[in-house]
């Protein structure tokens, strides 16, 4: 029977070996595509584990047919060659490549549109827990040159700069005449997921003027080496160049820090997937995916500078625009890297919030505080009445005990802050599914 890894094992050694897979006579194990950000460098790690765990031999990736494709490539103990093809031309072309059947696995880093949904039903219900697969966080680092004085943008500004708006930097209070812009293509989920973040929402589109690149790593390099240059990236791909705050209406301004991405509260972060089809799916890619969720799958997501979804407490420095309520339990408690969100227009916790529910409750094992140790503090959107908000983010609050008491942990507290303390703009349904969030703190 074949092995299927628990999402718990994200905080425990893998100790079981997998059955072995079915050996392809001819043609590729398995056919990736999408993502730039995750085929670049993380999917092939993830795929070299993979294979390694499956006993394979002298695993390593060599180049594809075409530009940004891999191949990785391992022998079986009886010296038979096992492959897998990767190509990284954006997340689009994920989905699109599982709707003609070129691809056995999509990797995206955006959620799936509705679209997509609808031309990829005969494969069965993408957005099903079996279906989607958050495999990391990241964040949207927006990058200048390193000699650029400017510390702090809001998402604003963002919008007015990348449409072509605000075209100097002395309009921003800096230095260095005009603004030239930098972006990903119209293929990458980093250009998508900078479009919805903060074009879309502000009505702006990207300015014509704006040099565009497949290669993060190219762009990257780019505004490093431009005085003047401004751009977008994933959070492993800032190399040389400076990455600044970002503020999203009345949040604080949040640097892309590892704590604050991997809660999801920094302005620009984002999920990374793997889209597995319910229907006939390659067992190489529902392997993958399994793998991508266990401790070593996490630790390669840590090793190629995204952010894994390993739960641990970090310390939070009690601030005055706190409420004094919260003060007191960021002095007394620790706060679990986890927050917990919904579903769109529900109360239903969203897939990812799914998994964290088995992460968290083995990091409560395993630290011996399945008693009483934990408090639950809840967050919601802005509402007309204050009273309302505060009950409903204790109701979200509630939702999120019913499935810990299911799981043996009996909670400490709940509190409800209401629409306190936003992360993001509660001016589109993005920001306000933001903060309608859930917290964890441990004593």
């Amino acid at each position: 029977m074949k092995l299927r890894v628990l999402f718990l094992l994200t905080l425990l050694p893998l100790f079981a070996i997998a059955a072995p897979l079915p050996i392809p006579d001819h043609g590729p194990a398995l056919r990736i595509q999408g993502s730039n950000t995750i085929g670049a460098a993380l999917g092939p790690a993830l795929v070299k584990g993979m294979m390694e765990q499956q006993g394979l031999q002298a695993v390593h990736a060599e180049p594809g047919d075409g530009a940004n494709e891999q191949r990785v490539v391992g022998k079986t103990r009886q010296g038979k060659t096992v492959s897998v093809d990767i190509a990284a031309h954006g997340s689009s072309t994920g989905f699109s490549a599982l709707e003609k059947s070129a691809a056995d696995l999509a990797a995206s880093s955006r959620p799936i549109k509705d679209s997509e949904l609808v031309d990829l039903e005969p494969l069965g219900d993408l957005k099903s827990p079996s279906a989607e697969h958050v495999i990391a966080i990241d964040g949207l680092a927006i990058i200048l040159n390193p000699q650029n004085p400017l510390n702090t943008l809001n998402t604003e500004q963002l919008a007015q700069i990348f449409n072509g708006d605000i075209s100097t930097w002395e309009a921003l209070g800096g230095i260095g005449g005009p603004i030239h812009l930098y972006a990903r293509d119209d293929q990458s989920g980093t250009y998508d997921t900078f479009k919805e973040l903060v074009l879309r929402l502000r009505g702006k589109p990207l300015a014509p003027s704006a040099k565009r690149f497949e290669s993060s790593e190219h762009l990257s390099d780019a505004v490093s080496q431009d005085p003047q240059g401004i751009g977008f990236i994933g959070l492993p791909y800032v190399r040389q160049a400076k990455a600044v705050a970002i503020v999203d209406g009345d949040s604080q301004a949040m640097l892309p820090l590892n704590s604050l991405i991997a809660t999801e509260d920094y302005p620009l972060s984002r999920r990374l997937f793997f889209y597995l089809p319910p229907s006939g799916h390659n067992p190489w890619a529902k392997a993958l995916v399994d793998f991508a969720q266990s401790g070593k799958g996490q630790a390669l997501v840590a090793a190629n500078g995204f952010i894994a979804q390993q739960v641990q407490a970090m310390n939070v420095a009690p601030r005055p625009s706190m409420p004094g309520e919260y003060q007191a339990i960021a002095r007394d408690a620790q706060r679990l890297t986890v927050n917990f969100r919904f579903e769109e227009g529900s109360a239903s916790l969203d897939n990812k919030a799914r998994q964290d529910l088995q992460r968290v409750v083995a990091y409560l094992k395993s630290h011996d505080k399945l008693n009483k140790q934990v408090t639950l503090v809840g967050f919601g959107d802005a509402k007309n009445d204050p009273q309302r908000a505060a009950l409903l983010s204790k109701l979200r609050a509630m939702a999120v005990r019913r499935e810990l008491v299911k799981r043996g942990v009996e909670l400490r507290d709940i509190r409800g802050f209401g629409a306190q303390m936003p992360v993001a703009a509660n001016t589109a349904d993005e920001g306000r599914i933001k903060n309608r969030r859930v917290e964890v703190w441990v004593y």
